[in-house]
């Protein structure tokens, strides 16, 4: 018989939300176990040395820092810097010599690019729905680090029917479309709506407004900040804190159990069921997509059963178990027909000798690769890049952005190279489902022959070359992300994103329901990117999870 080790709380996935959720509850004096499968914590936002030989410390997965509210830095005595970008975005008009270049510093500059590109009537709308972006983002922000609202109250926060009905009950593209003449103009708006999310902006199950809405809040203003250091020194800061509060940290592990009861059984990566352990929390916080840890409830019943007596009408008046495992299939989209998670994105890491040239002789390199620059997203490529990845065919050309870490923060590349002039690049495109089971040569060549599209010049020769003389690049597909980091379909935020608030009727009755992290299982809740206002690099799914921990213990 397995002898058991006890804890107060056991966290399954050692990913930056798993930090932050030992982090708050091991500092609350919670005795804290965190099981990672890898030999390192930190998941999608870690930093690595890619390329052998180069003293280049690159955001490998996740990149850009903008849903992580200060008060988890603040609370958790992170010691953390965040670097604002001064361009919003570059976006070259394809064919063209010119192109647009948002400076958030510069607002005449900026309606003189508008004009560049003949979209001078574009400007004016430009500042207005900025403006509204901004009351969404006030409205909201606040909300993510309490207890979620309901829909209700978060229409009351906005207090503004007509900007609710455009941005929460209406498909986005009809808003940009009503406000924007410019293809091109349409397209940098409808980005937000679509990076990570695979849909049209006029998809009717508003996926694309969730994803927009999110990513047009974050700290109150929108913007997306370089971390110092690169994502590594996120999560680092984390490991430090949950050190020093006393959280036990397993590495190599693989669980291969939940149950209900808090009882965890996990094995040395590679070893088999003989060199088992058993741990058992009074809660286990999962740190990993619902997808993946229902099949880990080994005793339980599986929730699709679950769901599919009550859907047949077995259970006329179902349980509060039974809403919460409704909400489960609902919300992440394993019911109603949602079928798996699936990602639909590629990521392109590049390290180069030097920035490549313009074909728009008016803006420089460095302003353009300052910001997001956006490569073959004009509204009507966006379109027709889903209706190709729907039809089973690559987009060409592939829609995709870029962003350069080095230049807002050159600290992640040594001194020699920085004297080099080397630089870094980001690429990631869009419309490459999961689906579509394409291999990483096949994604990179689409992403090299995109940006090339838009250059003046080609990227290859530009490749800085690693100690074994190969171009310095890596390409990271979908099927790399679930190999890797255990995402199923390589979906990088779990599931489908979910709204910052509750529906009406949705239960309240527990901390967890109310915090958005709760499963069927009392004692087993979300504490990662599935859970209700997980996504991206926020801390927010870990948060709330501890938050609802210490509240149950109040409430009890």
């Amino acid at each position: 018989m397995l002898a058991v080790e006890n804890f107060d709380i056991v966290v399954v996935g050692g990913g930056h939300n798993g930090l932050v959720a030992a982090c708050y509850l091991a500092l609350a004096g919670r005795s804290v176990c965190v099981l990672e499968r890898l030999d390192e914590v930190g998941g999608a936002a870690v930093s690595s040395y890619a390329f052998e030989g180069m003293d280049a410390r690159l955001s490998r997965y996740s990149y850009l820092v903008s849903l992580l509210p200060a008060a988890v830095i603040d609370e958790l005595g992170l010691d953390l810097r965040l670097l604002r970008r001064r361009y919003s975005s570059y976006t070259p008009l394809p064919g063209s010599e010119r192109g647009l270049l948002i400076d958030n510093d510069d607002p005449e500059a900026t309606r003189a690019s508008f004009a560049s590109v003949g979209a001078s009537a574009d400007a004016t709308a430009f500042d207005e729905f900025s403006a509204d972006l901004a009351r969404l983002a006030t409205a909201f922000w606040p909300t993510l680090t309490e207890p979620l609202p309901t829909r209700s109250e978060a229409r009351a926060l906005l207090d503004d029917d007509a900007l609710w009905t455009a941005f929460i009950e209406r498909p986005i593209g009809e808003t940009i479309e009503q406000r924007f003449a410019s293809d091109l103009v349409r397209g940098v708006m409808a980005t937000d709506a679509l990076i990570g999310t695979f849909a049209s902006a006029h998809d009717a199950g508003l996926r694309q407004n969730v994803c927009f809405l999110y990513h047009v809040i974050g700290g109150g203003t929108g913007d997306w900040d370089v971390p110092v250091g690169g994502m590594g020194a996120v999560t680092g800061e984390l490991l430090r804190v949950a050190r020093e509060a006393g959280v036990v940290i397993r590495t190599g592990t693989e669980v291969t159990s939940v149950s209900p009861d808090g009882d965890v059984r996990y094995t040395p990566t590679g070893m088999d069921a003989a060199a088992a352990h058993s741990v058992h929390g009074t809660h286990v916080l999962a740190n990993v997509a619902p997808a993946v840890l229902d099949p880990l409830l080994a005793s339980a019943e599986p929730l699709a059963a679950a769901t599919s007596k009550e859907i047949s009408g077995d259970s006329p008046e179902p349980s509060a178990t039974d809403r919460r495992v409704e909400r489960d299939l609902l919300v992440f989209g394993w019911g109603s027909g949602g079928g798996a998670p699936e990602g639909a994105q590629v990521k392109v890491n590049l390290l180069l000798e030097r920035l490549p040239r313009l074909r728009d002789s008016t803006v420089s390199p460095e302003a353009a690769f300052g910001g997001t620059f956006h490569v073959n997203e004009l509204y009507s490529q966006l379109e027709h890049g889903v209706s190709e990845a729907e039809s089973g065919r690559l987009p060409s050309p592939l829609p995709a952005e870029i962003y350069c870490h080095s230049l807002t923060d050159p600290s992640i590349l040594s001194p020699e190279l920085r004297e080099r002039g080397v630089q870094t690049l980001t690429v990631f495109g869009l419309h490459t489902p999961h689906r579509l089971g394409l291999d990483a040569p096949t994604l990179e060549r689409a992403v090299l022959d995109s940006l090339n599209s838009v250059l003046a010049e080609p990227i290859e020769p530009l490749l800085a070359k690693d100690a074994q003389g190969r171009p310095c690049i890596e390409t990271k597909t979908t099927a790399d992300l679930e190999r890797t980091l255990g995402m199923p379909g390589g979906n990088i935020f779990h599931g489908p994103l979910t709204w910052p608030f509750l529906e009406d009727d949705a239960p309240r009755g527990t901390p967890a329901e109310r915090w958005g992290v709760a499963t069927a299982h009392p004692r087993i809740l979300l504490c990662g990117s599935g859970s209700q206002r997980g996504g991206a690099v926020s801390g927010l799914g870990g948060r709330s999870a501890a938050m609802a921990v210490l509240e149950g213990e109040l409430d009890s």
